[in-house]
């Protein structure tokens, strides 16, 4: 059952106090024994990510995305891992049509003591072919691209660039190429950070839904790109 969205949904410092206390006592036995504190905790992001949700809803096509689809489990996957800490230190949660396994460019959103929470979205870990596109757009038709991501607000909001970054040129493409920083890149990520203050006031939540509405056009041209695109048949 889906509850109304309120303006009391918001984190509090329980919150910060329960993660705090996670990283330094990261087992399994602490957690169990602070399990009801989780809990709190998990209620207020569910909260939160409500009122995101009822925010997008009025420019980004959202139905059927329900709130427990779009947070990520606080459990590690350690099989493969050298770090055994069972429990993440932050949490999260992702939106896009479906939640968290959208498969295109969505929001997420991190929430971490030590003004660590962020908003961030964009190109992170493309597939070759994604990348392939990605860099032929840049060739051909930079303008579009460069009219979103340097615009004032964009760049005011999202300061933070992250993601690989060759250190030669991709093959195919001149050294002297006038966009050699973009086509260079790997991954165009942006990031807006929040400080702790930022993450408690009773607004956070709404000010997440401004940070969407202000990277919307550069995911929206990652989605087109990418996946929205009829696809041409090629023969090798």
């Amino acid at each position: 059952m889906t509850t109304k969205p309120t303006s009391k949904a918001v984190f509090t410092a329980q919150t910060f106090d329960f993660l705090r206390d996670l990283v330094q006592n990261n087992n399994r036995e602490w957690f169990q024994a602070n399990r009801s504190r989780y809990d709190g905790a998990k209620n207020e992001l569910c909260g939160v990510v409500e009122r995101v949700l009822a925010g997008l809803s009025p420019f980004e096509p959202l139905a059927n995305t329900a709130v427990k689809d779009c947070i990520f489990r606080i459990n590690r996957d350690i099989r493969f891992s050298k770090d055994k800490a069972p429990y993440k230190s932050n949490l999260a949660f992702a939106i896009g049509p479906g939640g968290r396994h959208s498969g295109r460019i969505d929001y997420y959103v991190q929430i971490q003591p030590g003004n660590q929470s962020f908003l961030g979205a964009g190109m992170w870990q493309p597939t070759p072919t994604n990348l392939a596109k990605f860099r032929q757009e840049v060739d051909y038709n930079v303008e579009e691209l460069k009219n979103i991501i340097e615009a004032d607000e964009f760049r005011a909001y999202f300061p933070e660039i992250h993601g690989e970054t060759l250190k030669v040129m991709p093959k195919g493409y001149p050294a002297d190429h006038p966009e050699i920083d973009l086509l260079r890149r790997k991954e165009l990520f942006f990031v807006h950070r929040y400080t702790d203050k930022d993450v408690l006031k009773p607004n956070f939540a709404d000010e997440l839904v401004r940070g969407c509405r202000i990277i919307k056009p550069y995911c929206d041209f990652l989605n087109y790109l990418f996946f929205d695109e009829k696809e041409e048949s090629v023969t090798l």
